[in-house]
């Protein structure tokens, strides 16, 4: 593993130990749980590697394969706003840790991300395995929700980024050959196994050339946005309101929204669109994979992906360029934008006897259009794999 050979070469010793969490994909349930939705997910087996040992002296020190530059600082001093940089994530981990834990031992470490950046959660996988080797190394053990609340705390109180706990809980919960079909509202969920009715499927991870970042991009504003037109229902409906930064769509109702939506302006009403719509599909969704009907789940994901870009208004032209070959090609039961569909990559459940085919339409019809790519664009076959876990 290349994280363990740079470790090696840095510091002249073997690491301590690795630590792994995986990507994930969301078939349905996007643009949904920072408003409190429901969501499917299914962790892949491709991740973030962290080789690491201890640092008695307190100090934190990271090494990106990915990134220039050597990341320090000390488990008691952390910057008490963001760099701005690759490691403003783990810096934001630290921080969250520290609200709960004394700790007492730093690490030094190499990070190694086995897909490129873009749409597979890679943010909430960094800081899920940076976690798990700093409890390690400080003797803590998280409860699985513990760490699922604690990567939470740091992304979107740290970083700043208006992120729900979809990405943290299908990296932590998840587990191999079953759909996660998680409540964001009260933190429940069920692991649905693949039905042994089931057709065949592989997830196609296809990378479009284009690495994005959530809190560059325009995901703040469509959260905004949809948070917006929700307040606007509950004061044009009548219902009670408090804290503008506390609504959510999932405290007005649907019908509510039917009443009213005519009375949003245009963009606020698009959101709420999609969040409404994304809400029914992820229960006919769940009960699809509990049935075996990975067609009609496929079917789903592909109206989940084009409400992503009608409703939520999101998705680079390459990225939407994707998404229309995937649903002209043979053998794709379905799939959609990965992540929060400003650039990166899309997910589609493919079935295994039409891989290669598939493979070559989707890059040949994508790079037809976009060759300036080539160089950058990838296909990535994955199997769903389980989710980390801390308790161990």
């Amino acid at each position: 593993m290349l994280c363990e050979e740079k470790f090696y070469s840095v510091y002249n010793k073997y690491p301590q130990a690795i630590s792994f969490s995986p990507y994930r994909v969301c078939p349905l349930g996007a643009h949904s749980d920072h408003n409190l939705g429901k969501i499917t997910g299914l962790a892949i087996d491709k991740g973030i590697h962290i080789a690491y040992g201890p640092k008695q002296n307190g100090v934190i020190e990271i090494i990106s394969l990915q990134f220039p530059k050597r990341a320090q600082w000390h488990i008691n001093s952390v910057p008490e706003k963001k760099v701005n940089d690759w490691a403003d994530y783990l810096r934001g981990a630290t921080w969250a840790l520290t609200k709960k834990y004394a700790l007492h031992t730093g690490l030094c470490g190499v990070i190694e991300g086995s897909l490129p950046i873009g749409g597979l959660s890679s943010s909430a996988a960094v800081i899920l395995s940076f976690l798990t080797a700093l409890c390690k190394v400080n003797n803590i053990v998280l409860s699985k929700q513990e760490l699922i609340d604690t990567a939470f705390d740091a992304e979107k109180n740290y970083v700043g980024v208006s992120v729900g706990k979809l990405d943290q809980s299908c990296e932590v919960l998840c587990k191999k050959d079953n759909l996660l079909y998680l409540d964001t509202k009260d933190n429940s969920y069920e692991l649905i196994p693949t039905n042994p009715n089931m057709k065949p499927y592989e997830i196609a991870i296809f990378f479009s050339g284009l690495e994005h970042s959530l809190a560059g991009s325009k995901y703040n504003m469509r959260v905004d946005e949809l948070r917006a037109g929700v307040y606007a229902l509950e004061a044009l409906s009548g219902m009670e309101y408090g804290k503008f930064n506390e609504t959510n769509a999932r405290d007005v109702s649907s019908e509510i929204f039917r009443q009213y939506k005519d009375k949003l302006p245009l963009n606020w009403a698009k959101r709420c669109e999609h969040w409404y719509t994304e809400f029914e599909r992820v229960e006919k969704g769940a009960e699809a994979w509990r049935d075996g009907d990975i067609e009609e789940f496929g079917r789903l994901s592909f109206e989940s992906g084009k409400s992503s870009i009608v409703s939520w208004e999101s998705g680079a032209p390459e990225q939407i360029r994707l998404y229309e070959i995937m649903t002209q090609t043979e053998g794709i039961y379905g799939g959609r934008f990965c992540g929060a569909g400003f650039k990166g990559c899309c997910m589609a459940l493919i079935n295994p006897d039409y891989r290669e085919s598939v493979i070559r339409n989707v890059t040949d019809k994508y790079l037809e259009s976009f060759p300036v790519l080539k160089d950058k664009y990838g296909v990535y076959i994955c199997e769903s794999a389980d989710g980390i876990n801390c308790e161990e």
